[in-house]
């Protein structure tokens, strides 16, 4: 009988997490992609530039929600599924830019577990910003700080990837399942 797996690619901004998922599709995993992209592009073609820089709360609640669907969906898989970016980042994220937030975000930290969390450190040979990745290097690195404050007090363990190519970081992922 097959067993649900959920494994989280977390890190900072550009740091190959989305990359190395991309590859993980093909080669057969069930993954999931990061969905703020969606939500920003959304709201670009609604005329808000930066939604989670202009109603934070409200970028964050639509990231709550795919969230939740993408963590039940993965559960109910019974499969080994990778994730670009999990629940907990929400919190971080908001924790950073000192934004207030319901009780039902922290709740979902506690409520919606994963088995692994896999980290992207940064890496500053590869970092880009791009038309939906508005932070500079050195905010990135301070995000970066907080998503493995966030995790850790949550009581993950964090399992560093190392900083190669995309098929060296796959073969060490899948190495610890």
């Amino acid at each position: 009988m097959n067993e649900s797996r959920l494994n989280l690619l977390i890190g900072g901004p550009g740091t190959g997490k989305s990359s190395t998922l991309e590859e993980l599709k093909k080669r057969g995993y069930p993954c999931f992609d990061e969905i703020s992209r969606e939500v920003t592009l959304q709201a670009q073609k609604e005329g808000i530039d930066q939604l989670f820089l202009k109603k934070p709360l409200l970028f964050s609640q639509k990231l709550l929600e795919g969230r939740i669907f993408q963590h039940q969906k993965a559960k109910s898989l019974n499969k080994t599924c990778y994730i670009d970016r999990g629940i907990p980042d929400i919190t971080a994220y908001m924790d950073f830019f000192n934004e207030s937030y319901p009780k039902e975000f922290t709740i979902a930290n506690q409520k919606h577990i994963y088995d692994q969390v896999f980290y992207f450190p940064i890496w500053e040979h590869i970092y880009q910003q791009d038309n939906e990745r508005y932070e500079d290097l050195e905010q990135a690195k301070k995000i970066d700080q907080q998503l493995l404050k966030t995790y850790t007090g949550l009581g993950y363990s964090i399992i560093e990837v190392p900083k190669t190519s995309i098929n060296e970081r796959i073969k060490f992922i899948t190495q610890h399942n």
